[in-house]
């Protein structure tokens, strides 16, 4: 399902762990998303913009309820925003590699009506 909403025009991304540092990928992907065509709002707590576009503190910050949550931040950190997107009845989750954990996995089985991609690069499966 993550996939498949991926390929709907008009997806709107919230990416969890932006970055303005060139050199890491909450940055490459913020970009690459947003070269494509992608609505994407960027998430961070500790930046008010990533290249120029107003960043969100959290998910509940959002202008409204995003598509798809993407994740590229510790395995520690995806897990609790991952749990505050399903309080919000956000249901796609996207967990870049490196933000997952046997934990966070075993989590997600548990959890009924959530569509999860782990161990994929959206970079890799999005449209260009």
């Amino acid at each position: 399902m993550v996939l498949e909403a991926l390929q709907r025009p008009g997806v709107r991304i919230a990416l969890v762990g932006a970055s303005n540092d060139p050199a890491k990928f909450g940055n490459r992907i913020f970009r690459d998303l947003v070269a494509k065509g992608y609505a994407v709002w960027p998430v961070n707590p500790r930046e008010p913009k990533i290249e120029g576009v107003a960043a969100h503190a959290d998910l509940e910050s959002l202008p409204s309820k995003p598509d798809i949550v993407n994740f590229v931040v510790p395995p520690k950190v995806a897990l609790v925003v991952a749990k505050q997107a399903l309080a919000l009845g956000i249901c796609r989750l996207w967990f870049q590699p490196g933000s997952e954990s046997d934990e966070l996995k075993a989590w997600l089985v548990e959890q009924e009506g959530v569509s999860a991609l782990t161990d994929a690069c959206i970079m890799v499966q999005s449209a260009g």
